[in-house]
């Protein structure tokens, strides 16, 4: 196993302002959706919405399982419930990659629920993309635990605090080794000690913890242990997973 790599510390994430992850959930949860428009740009149906209980209320997105387009490499109607496991993770993770997302009944059925972040529209996104910003860095960690199979740099949300939020993780947690980003610039480079402790941590609640428990309710039998591994692996070898020879490395469009 290769030694750790040290690294500046991070400051902690913030959340949006006025609204912490539990008062968040609670609101995505329960409270009421009203459909304001439709990201036309997005592959699968997701609208812009409103969500409100009693003096509470906050953007989000709304992505049902209906309007999910079917796709050769994934099952039909799972997109919604793995971009909830993947916020799972992120919680277990302590990184807050993800913002505050649910599953859900809503105006055109059940589906996936998540807050909408502000970003901050001034920061260049492929500079970020390229850059050695450990947040980021943090990311790519994450995507190798989830096997994300399209992190585009779109889906990078800077926030003026300087946290990054990642968003659209219906693509995740295949069996197969399907990771295909935008953040290879740390391959075959020593883990960080943050993301080491971390892992190893994942890798104790994956198997006998709340998380392995939770993503059981949202996965299969088999994607719950094929993540279990992936963490094994990095935990293994110490270094940030080369792109597979077997699968596109990049998304396409990258951005």
């Amino acid at each position: 196993m290769t030694a750790p790599e040290s690294e500046p510390a991070i400051k902690p994430p913030s959340p949006p302002p006025s609204l912490h992850d539990e008062e968040a959930l609670a609101l995505l949860r329960d409270g009421t959706l009203e459909v304001a428009g439709r990201l036309v740009e997005a592959t699968n149906m997701t609208l812009y919405c409103s969500v409100k209980l009693g003096e509470r209320s906050a953007a989000c997105v709304y992505k049902p399982v209906r309007g999910e387009r079917p796709l050769w490499d994934f099952p039909d109607g799972t997109l919604a419930a793995r971009e909830v496991a993947a916020f799972e993770v992120s919680q277990a993770t302590g990184w807050r990659i993800v913002p505050p997302t649910v599953y859900r009944e809503g105006p055109f059925g059940p589906g996936m629920c998540q807050l909408w972040i502000d970003t901050e529209r001034e920061i260049d996104l492929m500079r970020l993309v390229k850059s050695r910003n450990p947040v980021v860095r943090r990311m790519a960690v994450f995507d190798a635990v989830v096997n994300n199979a399209d992190r585009k740099g779109g889906h990078l949300l800077p926030l003026p605090t300087g946290h990054v939020y990642g968003v659209d993780h219906g693509v995740c947690f295949s069996v197969e080794d399907k990771l295909r980003t935008v953040l290879w610039q740390w391959r075959g480079k020593p883990l960080a000690r943050e993301a080491v402790a971390v892992l190893a941590k994942l890798e104790r609640d994956i198997e006998s913890g709340s998380l392995g428990r939770r993503l059981r309710e949202l996965l299969t039998l088999a994607e719950v242990e094929a993540t279990w591994q992936r963490v094994r692996r990095l935990l293994d070898t110490g270094v940030h997973p080369y792109p597979s020879e077997g699968w596109p490395a990049i998304p396409w469009p990258p951005i």
